[in-house]
């Protein structure tokens, strides 16, 4: 990306794809979270992925140089783009957790960064009460710390339970043993732990939030939400407020949580489907 920045990626490229797909994670996934959405999608189109700085085995730079703030990876997200060399005009990003707010950000800055943005189970705005205890800490000067600590400290258990929170025995799912091995070996990579990443990330994200709604009349990029109807990190709410104040369109998943893509890779590659066909119908094929 730059001489402070090297992203760990995939790329799975068909014959002859209908259009380029990029799927961005949330926390603490690495990119070996989209492998049963890429599964699904394999061949029809070209689907990429990558770590964030601070995730996986891409760089961690310092903060000297890279802040870590949804405005920091919005630039990376951008800076991606270009170097992968991906035709705007057939792309859609589909982005989760702490990646649904750079890739608004982006569009923000550049209305043409992608044909379609899917965004889902994040806080656009500022509004505490809509977000999981520890998360709201997070946004604090004076608790984020002490979190951050925390998350650190229970690394192991956060890898093996965080998808199963606010489910019962029978409800829960697995995912890979790959995936939590990449995880867990991807946690201390570096000088910067993911936990640390993450708190540096919600250190400024208050910030953001707020420039993000005061700049929202800007967004010009077509959006659709997705939303797991029991998130428990970030109620559902929160996305109905931000479809409402954009105009688009939410699709509440019932009986799913924080993670639809783990959860139910099949729907969330429906989705995608699902949104490359509406940009069609609406703007016409353009390659």
């Amino acid at each position: 990306i730059d001489r402070n920045i090297s992203l760990r990626r995939m790329v799975v490229q068909g014959s002859d794809p209908k259009g380029v797909v990029l799927l961005l994670h949330g926390f603490p996934e690495t990119l070996h979270a989209w492998r049963g959405v890429t599964d699904e999608l394999v061949g029809e189109y070209e689907v990429h992925a990558f770590d964030w700085p601070g995730f996986g085995l891409s760089s961690r730079p310092s903060a000297a140089t890279f802040g870590y703030s949804p405005h920091d990876y919005a630039r990376v997200l951008r800076q991606y783009i270009g170097k992968a060399g991906i035709d705007r005009s057939r792309l859609t990003i589909y982005a989760t957790d702490i990646a649904a707010l750079p890739a608004l950000l982006a569009a923000l800055d550049e209305p043409d960064i992608a044909r379609t943005n899917i965004v889902g189970d994040f806080a656009p705005f500022d509004r505490p009460h809509f977000m999981q205890e520890r998360l709201q800490a997070l946004k604090s000067p004076e608790t984020g710390e002490q979190v951050r600590a925390q998350l650190n400290a229970t690394r192991d258990e956060i890898i093996e339970n965080a998808w199963r929170r606010g489910f019962k025995p029978e409800e829960q799912f697995e995912i890979s043993a790959a995936f939590k091995a990449d995880m867990t070996t991807a946690w201390n990579h570096g000088n910067l732990t993911t936990a640390d990443a993450f708190a540096r990330y919600y250190a400024q994200f208050t910030r953001d939030q707020n420039y993000f709604e005061a700049n929202l009349g800007k967004l010009k990029t077509t959006v659709k939400i997705i939303w797991g109807e029991r998130d428990i990190y970030i109620d559902k709410a929160m996305g109905v407020e931000f479809a409402a104040r954009t105009d688009s369109k939410i699709s509440i998943l019932p009986g799913i949580g924080h993670y639809p893509h783990l959860q139910d890779p099949r729907q969330t590659a429906a989705d995608i489907r699902s949104a490359h066909t509406v940009a069609d119908s609406t703007q016409g094929i353009r390659w």
